[in-house]
């Protein structure tokens, strides 16, 4: 059995729904257009791992994207609740180091990917940084069930205590690239090639 599962969360395409701090710029048409265009990165990216693969719905499976990949429907309340819902079910299913990203990262590649699952081998726990204060991954080789809870997600500070958590637990964690997910329209202009898909 492969020990590595990258698991991803996607939200279903459906109008304010998706990008929805975008779609308040943009309108929902265009974000919509964004989301399906990170979707298409995100699967190409993946498709070039060696690791087991889950595709986490928000609501329900789509067949159109990720063909011939194992497809499941996020389960819990909050964000908190679906990502450890999400670890504890792949640790149940025997896996030894799991990452979790979204589906929203422009420059994500392979190698972030692979290079979360090697620092697992040495670490309980490893982090991607977005540019917001949140993180773009998170990787564990061993269930730490409070990252999850009471946590404020989307606030520029996550991450910073997140980490200032596992530092009082003494548990070892790794960091690699920061990079900048797409939540704005100042996010977009970033990246020329997403954004002319809509001016």
């Amino acid at each position: 059995m492969n020990k590595d599962l990258v698991i991803v969360f996607v939200k279903n395409i459906k109008p304010g729904h998706v990008k929805t701090r975008l779609a308040k710029t943009i309108g929902n048409d265009a974000a919509i257009t964004i989301y399906k265009a990170l979707l298409n990165i995100t699967e190409t990216v993946t498709k070039k791992l060696e690791s087991d693969l889950l595709i986490a719905f928000s609501e329900h499976i789509d067949d159109n994207i990720w063909a011939h990949s194992n497809k499941t429907v996020q389960q819990g309340g909050d964000l908190g609740e679906r990502m450890k819902n999400a670890f504890q079910n792949g640790f149940n299913k025997g896996y030894e180091r799991i990452i979790l990203i979204g589906s929203d990262l422009p420059n994500l590649t392979a190698n972030h990917i692979n290079s979360g699952l090697e620092k697992l081998k040495k670490n309980t726990a490893v982090f991607g940084p977005a540019e917001d204060g949140g993180y773009y991954l998170i990787g564990l080789s061993q269930m730490q069930p409070y990252i999850f809870e009471n946590k404020p997600w989307s606030e520029t500070h996550l991450l910073e205590l997140t980490l200032t958590e596992l530092n009082k637990k003494q548990v070892p964690f790794a960091t690699l690239d920061t990079l900048n997910d797409i939540d704005t329209i100042e996010d977009l202009i970033q990246f020329p090639e997403l954004f002319k898909l809509i001016s």
